[in-house]
């Protein structure tokens, strides 16, 4: 992997409310990011604290509720950024337990490739390639799976997708507050 180097956390960053099934952000496809500009750097910044208070290991900019491609991850070597990330080869089988922050507390068995490779932008505007198997292959293409409106329960098995479905249901209609 090429990381780029993210920007160091400071005082002024902000800590954002993470969208959660059924909100209707997360079934949208992103805008592409035009420019890689202080505002975006603002938001990669804010996306980093974000997912370390969540905690979570990766986060996508819809997540958020913000429709642009930016994701940012960190599977244990410091925090890194996509700015429209394109998934340019997945290859391997692997099935791992998977969680979302967008489906809270909530983990099934998953099969996807075991190695991604994806190239984008890093924060500063520079072409970027991210790559690795397993944990990395698998955040590479959950995050970016967020920026075309797919969430990982579209990834489940035919039955246990409709069971996962109205357990959801269910705990939202009694949840209390707005909705």
């Amino acid at each position: 992997m090429m990381p780029g180097t993210c920007p160091v956390s400071s005082p002024s960053m902000a800590i954002f409310p993470i969208r959660t099934y059924p909100d209707p952000v997360l079934r949208m496809a992103a805008r592409s990011v035009d420019a890689v500009d202080g505002e975006v750097r603002r938001l990669i910044e804010d996306m980093i604290e974000t997912m370390y208070a969540a905690p979570g290991v990766g986060l996508a900019a819809p997540q958020i509720g913000v429709s642009l491609r930016v994701v940012v991850f960190d599977v244990g070597d410091g925090p890194h950024a996509l700015v429209n990330p394109v998934l340019e080869e997945a290859t391997g089988s692997w099935v791992y337990e998977e969680g979302c922050l967008s489906v809270p507390d909530r983990y099934w068995p998953i099969k996807r490739p075991a190695y991604a490779r994806a190239t984008g932008l890093d924060e500063r505007g520079r072409p970027i390639m991210c790559e690795g198997d397993e944990l990395m292959g698998r955040v590479l293409q959950h995050e970016i799976d967020h920026l075309e409106g797919t969430l990982l329960l579209s990834r489940l098995a035919r039955r246990v997708k409709k069971d996962a479905l109205r357990q959801l249901r269910e705990a939202f209609l009694e949840t209390p507050g707005p909705r």
